[in-house]
Order: structure tokens, then C-alpha cells, then sequence
């Protein structure tokens, strides 16, 4: 498989996850100048000013890789789809998508963490997944300071696989960190 019409779609009681669209970026603005000091530690990407114009181009990007079948950003959004809660995605860093393996990045905004709002995401991608998603494996990376991220994963049923050791430059310093890969695979 070399291309796949993704599914545009997931709901729970607590958000709706779907692909981000045109017209996105002022939320996503947001909620990201909102949750600057929440990320900042983790999310490389994070400013402290980011224009709508920034966004909207990102959301636009993430739209076009959608619709190739590269890369699969999602937004998490209130359930009445008024408000950016967060953001996740099934990205190909581990091959192609014939390999069926995606790795689940995510943040959530600073006023939404902390009760629960991760793992239940991250229960909700698990299970659309390895429903709807052609996934075999599902991989989780993060800091391996990032206690709340490796709560998250382990509260799901993901298996810690192992730790890297100096795997990658921390978010605003030149320390080398450590990273916690855990993964899921898709139940027989």
C-alpha cells in the first residue's frame, strides 16, 4: 500500500479528533500562545508568538500531507469543534506507509492538562488506530523526563520497549536527553 484515503474523522465524549483544515489557524494560534510555558520544555516547536499567518500556513501544510497520504496531523478539538484542545498526529517516521507502523506524537494545551484529557487521546488513537487505520505497530517517544507523557503511554497498555541514551538535544539547552520509546501493536 502506497497510499491510503485516510479516515477524516474520530469523536469521543471528551474531543474530536480530525485532520486540520483551512481556516484553523487562528485556534490553533490559540492555543499554542496560550500553552507556550506548558510546552516550551518539550515541543521544540513551540513559540511564545506565532501569527495566524504562521499557523494558518502550518494547518494548510498539514492539510496538503493529509491528502498525499505523507504524514496524518490531527487536531484536538472541544467536542463542539469550537476550541483547540491539542494536537497529535500518526506520522511515517519509521517508513513507508506500506509498513503499517506510525509513531503517535502529542500535545495537549496547558489548561486542559492534567486531567486525564492524554490518556483518554491517546486510548481514542490507539483504538481508531488499529480500527479504521491500517497500523500494525504504533510508537510512542518522549522525553524520558516527561513523566506525565510516559503516564500516559503506560496507562494505555503501550510497552516500554527501551531507553536511548543521549538521543537527542533538549527543547532550549544543549544537553543531549534521553528518550522512552513504547509501543503498541495491533491486537490479534
Amino acid at each position: 500500500m502506497d497510499y491510503l484515503i485516510a479516515p477524516e474523522e474520530y469523536r469521543t465524549d471528551r474531543l474530536l479528533m480530525r485532520s486540520w483544515r483551512p481556516g484553523d489557524g487562528p485556534p490553533l494560534t490559540e492555543a499554542v500562545e496560550a500553552s507556550y510555558d506548558h510546552l516550551k520544555p518539550w515541543m521544540p516547536w513551540a513559540a511564545p508568538e506565532q501569527s495566524v499567518e504562521t499557523s494558518e500556513r502550518l494547518v494548510r501544510g498539514f492539510r496538503a500531507r493529509w491528502l498525499l497520504a505523507e504524514d496524518f496531523v490531527l487536531a484536538f478539538f472541544s467536542p463542539d469543534g469550537a476550541r483547540v484542545l491539542g494536537g497529535s498526529g500518526f506520522h511515517l517516521r519509521h517508513g513507508p506507509l506500506s509498513h503499517g507502523v506510525a509513531e503517535i506524537g502529542m500535545w495537549i494545551r496547558a489548561d486542559a492538562a492534567g486531567q486525564g484529557l492524554g490518556t483518554h487521546a491517546l486510548e481514542a488513537l490507539l483504538r481508531w488506530g488499529f480500527s479504521e487505520w491500517p497500523w500494525q505497530r504504533l510508537v510512542w517517544k518522549c522525553d524520558t523526563e516527561n513523566h506525565a507523557s510516559r503516564r500516559c503511554a503506560e496507562k494505555t497498555g503501550m510497552q516500554l520497549e527501551g531507553v536511548t541514551r543521549g538521543d537527542d538535544f533538549k527543547v532550549g539547552g544543549g544537553e543531549r536527553r534521553d528518550t522512552a520509546w513504547y509501543a503498541a501493536l495491533r491486537p490479534q
